[in-house]
């Protein structure tokens, strides 16, 4: 059972909350249209312009997903939604579905990736055959998906080769387009593997910047069945950690000691890849604002604190 395989904890340093302030200024968070319609207004718990992804749930109504955009910008916020490939019947819905994001909710940013379907709907398998569409083309900023701990649907046998080739793919086609890009990962719990991946980046040529992956507060249960289902693997060894004390079980994971972590390797190297943190709330909006209102500060602060 590799789940019961307990290490002895790594301490970290201490680090003054000023760096932590710095690395969650400008962060981005994920909802889901069902969840976000659970928030009277965003504006109680995010800062002016917070980039908001919407997450493109499988059999969730394109209506719906349009209409989450509308009202988030609205409501001050920045809304990028997913595009991914696998859940796209064809360029026909994907025009129609660019041209309702952009006329309904001035939707001018969005995150491409292949997406988690099996089987694609239509003939779009991968996020590189969106972008050849040439339908981005009023988009100022198209982010793409970055994996730390892998992608076996990418790189079946393992390694990352695919990865670092579609990566850099995808960097060449920002230069050439002139577009903003940044890769936004999947969630992770320890910052080693992180820290090797980005070092691994720029040892394949890729500069692209990383909004690094987090998962807000959560039961350690329900992170533990998010990081399997997701494929996130060396990380899985920071929960493990927190499995061995029984008087934790039942308080929720915060995601401080990664953060602070990253923050200590970003001040004592500039240049570290990861720029800004995008949560993922998997306990709860209210629970994952909380958290950075508690760590951010000033950078945090609400567009209309209560």
């Amino acid at each position: 059972m590799a789940l019961l395989n307990f290490r002895r904890p790594i301490e970290q340093p201490a680090l003054p909350p000023a760096h932590l302030s710095a690395l969650l200024e400008g962060f981005s968070i994920e909802v889901m249209p069902r969840t976000a319609q659970k928030i009277p207004d965003f504006r109680a718990l995010l800062p002016a312009r917070t980039r908001v992804y919407i997450a493109h749930i499988d059999g969730t109504p394109n209506a719906d997903m349009v209409a989450t955009a509308r009202r988030l910008r609205a409501e001050g916020m920045e809304p990028v939604p997913h595009f991914p490939a696998r859940s796209i019947a064809g360029r026909t819905e994907l025009a129609d579905l660019v041209a309702r994001y952009e006329g309904d909710a001035d939707v001018r940013a969005g995150l491409i990736l292949g997406g988690g379907v099996a089987t694609p709907r239509g003939g779009f398998d991968a996020s590189r055959q969106l972008l050849e569409t040439g339908l981005f083309a009023r988009f100022t900023t198209l982010n793409v998906a970055g994996h730390p701990e892998g992608n076996r649907d990418i790189d079946p046998e393992g390694g990352e080769a695919r990865v670092m080739d579609a990566l850099r793919w995808k960097q060449d086609f920002a230069r050439e387009t002139g577009v903003d890009m940044a890769i936004v990962t999947q969630f992770a719990f320890d910052a080693a593997p992180v820290i090797d991946w980005t070092a691994r980046l720029q040892d394949a040529g890729i500069t692209l910047p990383v909004h690094l992956g987090i998962a807000g507060p959560a039961k350690l249960q329900t992170l533990i069945r998010f990081a399997i289902a997701c494929g996130v693997g060396p990380s899985l060894s920071v929960l493990q950690k927190r499995a061995r004390d029984v008087t934790k079980l039942l308080l929720p994971f915060e995601p401080t000691e990664l953060a602070t972590a990253l923050a200590a390797h970003k001040a004592a190297h500039p240049d570290f890849a990861v720029t800004q943190l995008h949560l993922f709330p998997l306990g709860g909006i209210e629970a994952a604002c909380a958290w950075t209102h508690a760590q951010g500060g000033a950078v945090a602060r609400p567009a209309t604190p209560s």
